[in-house]
């Protein structure tokens, strides 16, 4: 198990596929871990990418500071593996807040990538998040990890992918009992007490972007996403048909499939972002379609456009 060395911390990481092939990075969300992307690591190593895969400080096997750790030190971490990866193409894609971490470092760092996959994103903190947020907080602090296990999952994931584990769901959040700990898991939430707006950085972001957002994303919902497209010069948002905040879980085929299509786009030169915005397929291979002309793609249901 390699580790990086950042300051007096170690943070773990994993490195598979071929060495001369681009790279995909891949960023956890707030309480998730390096093994969840496994079944991306297989596909996108079958499509000819190397993929790195790391435990952000406070996460798994990486080193769970005492105090409080900020969203920089995340960033700088970060910078620090992608330094590790040499001079080829890297495609850099986070989750959650693993995408606010994708998105500081492409602001800050755009020229060392080849293109950005933020997923279940933002670039502000909106009255209903902070409040979310705090609320999540508050429940880990009172009711420890399996509380907010209990919170996270409903908000998370659709009926269709809790229906089949709710008899053993203790089984399947004993891996996150494991993992991580309560304290670290506090410590990463408080990193968004220092939250900065990052809408009027965005421009900074050089590079084909790929924005990807579940249809019933409870936590991150589509006007944040908005946001991104709007503000991102060469970007795309792509909306994941029936898919909530952690479509990354419960979709991973599908969205394996598009992070590699992006790249392969990107790397054919047949990539055109034009801030436009795609409805992705069902199924991984299908087809990738404009979203209606004629339609607000803000609303939740097809409600015919109007003039802005």
């Amino acid at each position: 198990m390699p580790f990086l060395k950042y300051g007096t911390y170690r943070i773990r990481y994993e490195l598979d596929g071929p060495e001369d092939a681009p790279v995909y990075v891949l960023v956890n969300g707030l309480t998730q871990y390096a093994e969840l992307w496994t079944a991306y690591r297989d596909a996108l190593v079958a499509r000819r990418f190397r993929v790195a895969t790391f435990d952000l400080l406070g996460q798994g096997a990486s080193d769970k500071p005492a105090l409080f750790i900020r969203q920089d030190d995340h960033v700088a971490a970060l910078h620090l593996l992608i330094e590790e990866l040499g001079k080829g193409p890297v495609f850099l894609g986070g989750i959650s807040f693993g995408g606010l971490i994708a998105l500081r470092y492409a602001i800050e760092h755009s020229q060392r990538l080849a293109g950005l996959v933020p997923m279940s994103c933002f670039a502000e903190l909106p009255p209903q998040l902070y409040l979310l947020g705090n609320a999540l907080r508050t429940g880990l602090i009172l009711g420890g990890t399996s509380y907010l296990q209990d919170l996270l999952l409903p908000m998370n994931v659709s009926d269709q992918w809790l229906q089949p584990v709710l008899e053993t769901l203790d089984k399947v959040k004993r891996q996150g009992w494991l993992i991580n700990d309560v304290y670290a898991l506090q410590n990463l939430m408080e990193s968004f007490l220092d939250f900065q707006p990052l809408t009027s950085q965005l421009h900074r972001i050089g590079v084909p972007t790929m924005i990807l957002n579940g249809e019933f994303d409870f936590l991150t919902p589509r006007a944040l996403h908005e946001t991104l497209r709007i503000h991102i010069p060469d970007s795309s948002l792509t909306i994941i048909p029936r898919a909530y905040h952690a479509f990354t879980l419960e979709k991973p085929a599908l969205t394996a499939d598009l992070l590699a299509r992006f790249a392969e786009d990107v790397l054919a030169g047949r990539w055109q972002g034009k801030k436009s915005v795609h409805v992705a397929p069902e199924e991984a291979g299908g087809e990738i379609m404009p979203f209606p002309a004629g339609y607000d793609h803000l609303r939740a249901i097809p409600v015919q456009g109007t003039m802005r």
